[in-house]
């Protein structure tokens, strides 16, 4: 599957599409499309309204089109919606006479008399060093208060209202019968909150909220995959209740081993991931830090972030701070190329594991390019993320193609596309037959297909075999 934004290879999703027809027909199955509904911020997660595509990224008729020749993954921002949306407008203009005033979450509504008290707002879950509300100026001149987890632009909404479930109905609704064939539950664990909790992933609540959300999906066949950066507890929990899950914890622990030229970590997370999860080493956002917690100790996440900032290619601490507007201490701004020092045989050692990591590969379009980090952008928007958020026009891309490294990365890729092995319902083994080596085993359901790769981090080279005989990239 590949991460992209719809005006990140070309300008707008005909154009990926036919950069995507041209390059990755064979090597690439599924698309997430990341938002391409009209916005008022954070690149598209401050949604106005779900049932029309911003004009400028192209129309429903587009986006159709090319979920005619991929598997579609869309976002549906669970948590919140635009304060420039209608619905929040209608609120701010009609007061208690919107229709729309149930589908916010009012803070004031929310807390007895009396608090929030410090102790509940230093317990409370936060993306950011202050409470999570902000100000409504009604049209009638009251004042009221509204939760406000993430950015500005971004309003709550209050899950438990009949008006709120009914949304989700309509909306999701509405994104399938425009060809999603998989949503993407973004901010799904802090869209629950509830009195003396720290309103993240609460539980047994959080399960009600997406067994709702899965009984309007099922009957159309759709998936769903809520998107949570947390402890990797929390995944494995996700993958007993059948959800497939997303493994954010393999790109640090993979640096980690990279860096140190060791496969013991590794090797053990390999061993106790869910096969039914969605793997990654890059996204639009940071690297995960706090999801490899417990996986690796606190000295070696440490020791790894260190390494990372020391042999990463144009990476420092202060593209991930305040000054560059970062949204989560946890995160750190890099591309996964540039935090391989540019190294290609590095990198493609980095592909090699996550193809046949346990789940289905997700590749990042920066990291599907071999994408260096992008100072010109980063230092133009003061935005750290958009160090990893290169426009690539289709032209760039034809001249990307051209670099061996990209090359063998989309054979990597078109292998891993087509070759049987790589059952879901089969089976995986893991050894390491020293510290610096891993030999990793797919095994098909019925036995037949046999896919092999055996790697040394300590001299980045690795080989691939199938029922064995050599793979060549």
């Amino acid at each position: 599957m590949l991460i992209t934004y719809a005006d990140s290879m070309g300008k707008n999703v005909h154009e990926l599409q036919g950069v995507l027809d041209k390059h990755y027909r064979d090597a690439l199955s599924m698309v997430h499309l990341l938002p391409f509904f009209p916005s008022s911020g954070d690149r598209g997660f401050a949604p106005l309204r779900y049932d029309e595509v911003d004009p400028a990224l192209g129309t429903w008729a587009d986006v159709e089109q090319l979920a005619k020749h991929y598997d579609l993954m869309t976002d549906f921002m669970v948590n919140h919606i635009s304060r420039h949306s209608p619905q929040f407008q209608d609120w701010v203009a009609r007061h208690n006479d919107s229709a729309w005033r149930d589908l916010f979450l009012d803070w004031d509504k929310f807390w007895p008399a009396g608090r929030p008290t410090q102790a509940d707002i230093d317990l409370i879950y936060k993306r950011k060093d202050k409470a999570p509300v902000a100000p409504v100026h009604f049209a009638d001149g009251t004042t009221g208060q509204v939760w406000n987890t993430f950015g500005e632009e971004q309003m709550d909404l209050d899950v438990r209202s009949a008006t709120t479930q009914k949304f989700f109905k309509d909306t999701l609704e509405s994104l399938i019968h425009h060809g999603m064939n998989i949503i993407r539950l973004d901010a799904f664990a802090y869209a629950v909150k509830k009195l003396d909790t720290d309103d993240f992933f609460v539980e047994p609540e959080i399960w009600d909220l997406l067994g709702q959300l899965q009984d309007i999906v099922t009957p159309h066949g759709v998936t769903l995959l809520p998107e949570i950066h947390e402890h990797y507890t929390i995944v494995h929990k996700l993958a007993a209740h059948g959800y497939y899950c997303y493994d954010f914890a393999l790109p640090m622990i993979l640096l980690h081993s990279l860096y140190r030229g060791d496969s013991r970590r590794l090797a053990h997370w390999l061993k106790i991931s869910p096969m039914k999860q969605f793997t990654t080493l890059d996204t639009h956002d940071g690297l995960g830090v706090v999801d490899a917690k417990d996986l690796l100790s606190p000295e070696e996440l440490d020791d790894t972030k260190n390494e990372l900032y020391k042999v990463g290619a144009n990476v420092k601490r202060k593209y991930s701070s305040a000054a560059y507007n970062n949204l989560d201490i946890y995160q750190i701004n890099t591309t996964y190329y540039s935090a391989l020092g540019d190294n290609d045989a590095a990198y493609l050692l980095a592909r090699a594991v996550q193809m046949f990591a346990p789940g289905i590969p997700q590749v990042y379009y920066v990291g599907l390019l071999a994408g260096k980090n992008d100072l010109d952008l980063l230092e133009k928007t003061k935005e750290g993320r958009n160090i990893n958020r290169h426009y690539y026009t289709a032209a760039e891309v034809d001249q990307e193609m051209e670099r061996p490294v990209v090359q063998k990365l989309h054979n990597l890729l078109a292998f891993r596309n087509h070759e049987e092995a790589f059952d879901l319902e089969g089976s995986i083994d893991v050894a390491t037959p020293t510290d610096h080596e891993i030999m990793i085993t797919r095994t098909n359901q019925d036995g037949s297909r046999t896919a092999k790769l055996a790697a040394d981090f300590s001299t980045k080279a690795f080989t691939i075999t199938v029922n064995g005989a050599a793979v060549n990239l």
